[in-house]
């Protein structure tokens, strides 16, 4: 039975495609992409990360990404499915321990629909930014400051057309030169989701 990964890499290798081709139009790193192709789930953060780069892929290869996502989600369930060796039979509980299977159920409940929006929250998310340094605004003599920035470990970072890469804390450099008077910072942000934020810091340096 074909496999997810087995479909986008068969559709690849017929485009004459390489995982960096399929990188660059996508914006997606490498490395997911070859999880993707060896069906590694595992490798992603969670369901909803995997779906939005099989939607993504997909489209570049030109399959119809809802008989691709079938594939995926048959084949991710079966790696989810728990067989339990034993039923209990609720005929033989006491109704206080009923009570409290029911309480815990409703807390489980509760807890798992919690999580779920929370990834689909984060999901349709773009990707947030913190600036960790410099903290002032306001320069004199500088020609230029380094930008030290905070960022999802996944995204992709663009700054004037120039890609920066962050490390495993998700945190990048960058060297802006300052010139007289007012200077725009423009970073471009993009998750693995395909989302995309653009933040602009002004930074000034006295006349």
């Amino acid at each position: 039975m074909i496999t997810v990964g087995e479909i986008l890499q068969k559709q690849r290798l017929k485009k004459n495609l390489t995982i960096s081709d399929i990188e660059k139009k996508t914006k997606i790193r490498a490395k997911y992409l070859l999880a993707l192709e060896k069906n590694n789930f595992s490798f992603f953060s969670s369901k909803i990360y995997i779906i939005g780069v099989i939607k993504n892929y997909s489209r570049i290869l030109g399959l119809d990404e809802k008989k691709v996502l079938a594939v995926f989600i048959r084949d991710y369930e079966k790696k989810e499915e728990i067989s339990f060796k034993k039923k209990i039979n609720e005929d033989y509980l006491k109704p206080e321990a009923k009570k409290i299977l029911r309480v815990i159920f409703i807390f489980l409940g509760t807890i798992f629909l919690i999580y779920f929006f929370y990834q689909i929250y984060i999901y349709f998310s773009p990707p947030k930014l913190e600036i960790l340094s410099p903290k002032q605004t306001v320069f004199k003599t500088e020609e230029k400051i380094k930008i030290i920035g905070k960022t999802d470990k996944e995204a992709l970072i663009i700054i004037g057309n120039q890609r920066i890469y962050q490390n495993k804390e998700g945190v990048f450099e960058y060297d802006f030169p300052l010139k007289k008077g007012e200077n725009i910072l423009k970073i471009e942000l993009t998750g693995v989701n395909g989302r995309k934020s653009i933040i602009e810091k002004k930074y000034i340096k006295e006349l």
